[in-house]
């Protein structure tokens, strides 16, 4: 019983400092794909700048420049650089 407490204890210091914190992050970053918007300004995991013009249940459609749009699946996004006004159409 007494080498088992050190793995414990090993293991509750490892959730403490890896496991939590990493789920918060997962959790944030979800709860910001879930309310992005048309006219969000985001970045893309390859580090592509973009303006969200089209969301749908898989995808994102951004504008990337004038007459170019491209579509990335939401978990690209990896985060929210500008939320669009709220009274902008």
């Amino acid at each position: 019983m007494a080498m088992l407490f050190p793995f414990v204890m090993m293991f509750a210091i490892f959730y403490l400092l890896v496991f939590r914190p990493q789920a918060k992050v997962r959790k944030a970053h979800e709860q910001m794909l879930k309310n992005l918007k048309k006219h969000d300004e985001v970045v893309t995991g390859g580090g592509i700048f973009g303006t969200v013009v089209n969301i749908k249940e898989q995808s994102v459609t951004l504008r990337v420049d004038e007459n170019v749009r491209l579509e990335v699946e939401k978990s690209a996004i990896t985060r929210l650089v500008k939320a669009s006004q709220g009274g902008a159409a």
